[in-house]
């Protein structure tokens, strides 16, 4: 008897907190997402703003050589993909709203 009560009692708790758990990490993920996405936007268009500056700036000095246009444009490309993402992000979040 004593047994099958701590088995009860036990699976009960172990249910309990495998769904407090579950609640706890998917309201985490979904408090992240909104804040991440609002971080990582304004940090990505900070870095793209700087990359096209510093393209241009270098571009018109003596110091612009091909290897660095190269390697501002591997830099720049996943920026402008990522503003696009962005872009694309927040009108789908201004619509759905």
């Amino acid at each position: 008897m004593l047994s099958s009560m701590m088995s009860t009692v036990s699976s009960t708790m172990s249910a309990t907190a495998s769904a407090t758990s579950t609640m706890s990490t998917t309201s985490a993920v979904s408090t992240f997402a909104t804040v991440g996405v609002a971080d990582i936007s304004v940090v990505s268009v900070i870095c793209l703003i700087a990359l096209l500056s510093a393209s241009e700036i270098l571009s018109a000095s003596s110091c612009w050589h091909r290897r660095l246009s190269t390697v501002l444009n591997i830099a720049i490309v996943p920026m402008v993909l990522t503003f696009f993402l962005i872009v694309g992000y927040k009108v789908v979040e201004v619509i759905g709203s």
